[in-house]
């Protein structure tokens, strides 16, 4: 897997929004999850799994899996990341983020969240889901984010 320019970027803002994650900490949790799925995979420099799928048309997705547990009351959840669009400025075009609000609605798993420039597809999941919950998260990130990064750019950067 090449490292990219996005990719750099991206790592940068999971770490700022990590808050009080542990950088180069991996949950090795996840990476015995990731291994039964037989997924390929890195570990960046802040912890996080970097995963990159090959989809239909030869198109590819760029999913994180994020080792930093976040806590709500009682909850206990992790984030799956695959970024979908990069916004020309840090203000997104209101249609594009009217789109992302739409697609948002429609989602059965995850939302769109805005990162300075990025739209992030996010699918939060239980801290201890089983190897298929995060297959199915990692898969609903990836096809969601692909979706709209074809839609609304018709290109493939992700």
């Amino acid at each position: 897997m090449k490292k990219s320019v996005t990719g750099i970027v991206i790592a940068a803002l999971m770490t700022a929004a990590a808050g009080s994650a542990v950088a180069g900490e991996p949950d090795r949790a996840i990476g015995r999850l990731l291994d039964s799925l037989e997924y390929k995979y890195e570990v960046d420099e802040d912890g996080d799994y970097r995963l990159v799928f090959e989809l239909d048309n030869n198109r590819t997705q760029l999913v994180y899996v994020r080792s930093n547990v976040e806590s709500y009351g009682t909850h206990n959840v992790r984030e799956i990341w695959s970024p979908g669009y990069k916004s020309p400025s840090p203000d997104f075009p209101a249609s594009v983020a009217n789109r992302l609000l739409e697609d948002s609605n429609a989602s059965k798993l995850g939302a769109w969240v805005k990162q300075q420039d990025l739209a992030v597809f996010v699918v939060k999941i239980d801290a201890d889901a089983t190897a298929k919950q995060l297959s199915d998260a990692i898969d609903a990130a990836s096809a969601s984010a692909d979706e709209i990064e074809l839609e609304l750019t018709k290109a493939d950067e992700y």
